[in-house]
């Protein structure tokens, strides 16, 4: 499992908020649950670099930060301000997250239902054009 770090290919083409496409997005209370979230999608088959471990602080440093142009110079037509802005709320709260690969629907099913055995607090995939609960 990797630390992620972002890069200019997870930010919506406007207004630059955090916008993976590909990937889903998991939060957890427990950073531990996270942890032993990723181990597992790792054992189950998902490629470590795949599975990347999202701390509180990183959410906080990193990607809270891109949504602050997301509303200019127009309002969003979409949610990922808004998606940004409750992971935020999240790590403030100290809920840890995991961005998976996601590139098709078996792979987010794969990765659900692995996360559905330990409480998570929000699972978001990032699709073309469309932010997917799951």
């Amino acid at each position: 499992m990797n630390q992620f770090h972002l890069e200019p290919n997870m930010l919506a083409t406007f207004g630059g908020a955090f916008y993976p496409t590909g990937y889903s997005m998991v939060m957890f209370p427990d950073a531990k649950d996270a942890a032993r979230v990723g181990q597992q999608l790792i054992e189950a088959g998902f490629e470590a670099p795949a599975v990347m471990s999202v701390p509180a602080a990183i959410i906080l440093s990193q990607i809270t930060p891109t949504v602050s142009g997301a509303d200019d110079p127009l309002p969003s037509a979409g949610t990922e301000g808004a998606t940004v802005r409750a992971l935020t709320e999240l790590a403030q709260k100290g809920h840890a997250g995991l961005l998976v690969k996601t590139d098709d629907e078996d792979i987010a099913d794969r990765l659900m239902k692995v996360v559905r055995e330990v409480p998570y607090s929000m699972a978001q995939r990032y699709r073309a054009l469309v932010i997917e609960d799951l």
